[in-house]
């Protein structure tokens, strides 16, 4: 995530809990970056059937990253058990106190109603799951981030990123949330901190990420947008504050 959107955010103790039905192995490392960028991650639980030769591919990466599996059997085929386990150690986490935050790594629609339930009490929660995730969900958090966004792309070589100087194709226009956004945190002077925008931007969509679009920051996003923003830098307090203005 970009720095400027997490600004105001305050740093958690979080309980990180991940579907392992429905999360994929090879991207540990890469949300538990994402999770660690809103706090601490001191509750690290991954649940599936570990018997079966699906859950193989988490062993050795779940080892080396501290997670604790939790066993749940499938007595049903065709039930999922793990949602279940999942959330009833999820309430109980959230009852003991001893974290601020949670992220809930899943696709899965059935955690919508705990992400709900955990916002109602004041606590932060984030979302990790694909772009098929439904949308329920995804609102149903603070944050949520797609896990297309976290795959490492392979650089091309130089001399293909010569030929080519088209811009990275996306799959839809930011424009319409980043007015919203700017509209939300606008000033007297027309104005709006890049911060602030941030914030608005995770009010309106969770699941908005600059990567999305082809930038790894949401002023790299900005300053790629040049016929609609115009952006400037101003100090204070020590601290360098990144102000937005639209264009007319």
């Amino acid at each position: 995530m970009a720095d400027e959107q997490i600004t105001n955010l305050p740093r958690h103790k979080i309980a990180m809990l991940i579907d392992g039905d429905n999360a994929q192995a090879g991207l540990l490392a890469q949300m538990l970056v994402e999770a660690a960028r809103y706090g601490q991650v001191t509750v690290r639980r991954i649940y599936g059937d570990w018997t079966t030769a699906s859950m193989n591919s988490w062993k050795d990466t779940l080892n080396f990253h501290a997670f604790q599996p939790i066993q749940q059997f499938r007595y049903t085929i065709g039930k999922n058990a793990t949602d279940s386990a999942m959330i009833i150690d999820a309430m109980d986490i959230l009852h003991s106190n001893v974290v601020d935050g949670f992220c809930l790594v899943s696709s899965d629609s059935d955690y919508t109603r705990l992400a709900t339930r955990i916002r109602e009490t004041g606590i932060f929660v984030m979302g990790i799951g694909e772009k098929k995730t439904p949308k329920p969900f995804v609102n149903a958090c603070d944050v949520f981030v797609y896990t297309e966004n976290l795959v490492v792309e392979k650089k091309k070589p130089r001399r293909a990123q010569k030929k080519n100087h088209e811009k990275p194709k996306t799959e839809a226009d930011p424009m319409p949330l980043l007015e919203q956004a700017f509209d939300m945190a606008v000033q007297e002077d027309g104005w709006a901190r890049l911060d602030l925008m941030g914030n608005a931007l995770y009010q309106l969509d969770p699941g908005f990420d600059p990567r999305t679009y082809g930038q790894r920051q949401l002023s790299r996003l900005i300053k790629s947008l040049k016929d609609q923003f115009e952006m400037r830098s101003q100090e204070s307090d020590g601290f360098t504050l990144f102000l937005v203005k639209m264009k007319e």
